[in-house]
């Protein structure tokens, strides 16, 4: 490619990322959901537990916003990644309008990049609004010292959380059903990954959640955060867990595209 027709072909892809955020943001009720809704459960849950304390062993405890923070914000970068991007992908399909962007001078990899690089826009924004929340209303704080951890769970779970949302289209029948396939894929693994609430699991329960990057992404991030956590905040065995999702997720993110019609 000439370097005349990149730069025409990334002026493109930036006008559709521009295209993406006014339609996310215009449509209400997807944004509410997508991005305020989580918002709303760390108000509602922080406010139910203020005051309240976890014990972690050995003595040592933490409020509930320090455990529930990330874990709330685990939930929104899911929600915003890869509810979102499942449920509208599956109805762009469904709609005829991946089929007929084949047509337009838009390349196929500008108009997918637009959309997840909107998506992660979106998120990032989520990151920050939760952060604040936390910081300002319940002071819950993630330290300098963990925050490469943080951003590298952050950035590992939110790029396999946009591929598996594309890739688990293939698997949707229609676009009426992806919201209650997606929905029954996520929510059973929220409540078994340490979300909501601490407590501990079964053996087995525990073996399945730490089979998914929904377990992986909160503990990630709760382990930034917890204030007893030494170091950079790395915790090795969730990233390993999100970086093999990330793979996962752009197989079948890939195999989808190709031939998007196929259910």
């Amino acid at each position: 490619m000439s370097p005349k027709g990149l730069r025409r072909d990334l002026s493109l892809l930036g006008w559709q990322v521009l295209y993406e955020q006014r339609a996310f943001w215009r449509n209400r009720a997807r944004a509410f959901f997508a991005f305020l809704f989580p918002i709303l459960f760390l108000l509602i849950f922080s406010s139910i537990f203020h005051g309240t304390t976890i014990a972690l062993g050995r003595g040592r405890t933490i409020t509930y916003v320090t455990y529930f923070v990330p874990g709330i914000l685990a939930y929104g970068v899911i929600a915003t990644t890869f509810l979102n991007m499942a449920i509208s992908t599956a109805v762009l399909r469904d709609d005829g309008v991946l089929k007929r962007m084949a047509g337009t001078p838009l390349p196929g990899w500008a108009y997918v990049g637009a959309r997840i690089i909107s998506t992660l826009i979106v998120t990032a924004a989520l990151t920050v609004v939760t952060l604040g929340v936390g910081h300002f209303v319940y002071n819950a704080n993630v330290r300098g010292s963990t925050l490469p951890g943080l951003i590298a769970t952050l950035a590992l779970g939110a790029g396999a959380f946009t591929a598996l949302g594309v890739g688990l289209v293939r698997y949707i029948s229609n676009a009426e059903a992806a919201p209650a396939v997606v929905n029954a894929a996520i929510l059973p693994l929220t409540f078994i990954s340490g979300i909501w609430f601490h407590f501990h699991l079964s053996s087995t329960l525990s073996d399945i959640a730490k089979v998914f990057p929904v377990r992986a992404l909160a503990d990630g991030l709760q382990h930034a955060f917890n204030p007893f956590t030494t170091g950079s905040g790395f915790e090795g065995s969730d990233l390993l867990t999100l970086a093999i999702w990330l793979v996962v997720g752009c197989v079948l993110m890939v195999r989808f595209l190709r031939n998007p019609e196929r259910a």
